[in-house]
């Protein structure tokens, strides 16, 4: 009884090209979070979109950051080609907010026009 030795070389090349066809798609696929805040009112949203706005992203390229109020929800969207550049984004822009909401809470509802 004989046992077949395996094709190395053949066995080597097909795990490269597996490692390639991973990072291929890796490298194309998008990461995303979503995030919706209420608010009691339109008005407060509107403020917390105007207080977080115009703080962009340090980094240009791999991340992106839409803000959206409709109503008196205060919509975020990231994407992000890495998982580390979206944790750091998601993280500080919650620091922000939390400081937007202490605030808010601070002086009270808004005043009406």
């Amino acid at each position: 009884m004989s046992l077949k030795r395996p094709n190395l070389r053949n066995h080597t090349k097909q795990k490269k090209k597996m490692a390639e066809d991973v990072s291929a798609n890796h490298a194309q696929q998008k990461l995303g979070f979503n995030l919706d805040v209420p608010f009691p009112s339109a008005r407060e949203a509107s403020m917390a979109l105007n207080t977080l706005s115009p703080d962009r992203e340090p980094r240009k390229g791999g991340i992106t950051k839409e803000l959206v109020a409709v109503g008196n929800v205060l919509s975020v969207r990231w994407t992000a080609d890495e998982a580390r550049i979206l944790r750091v984004s998601v993280g500080s822009f919650l620091d922000h907010l939390t400081l937007v909401l202490e605030t808010m809470d601070e002086f009270g509802p808004p005043v009406p026009l």
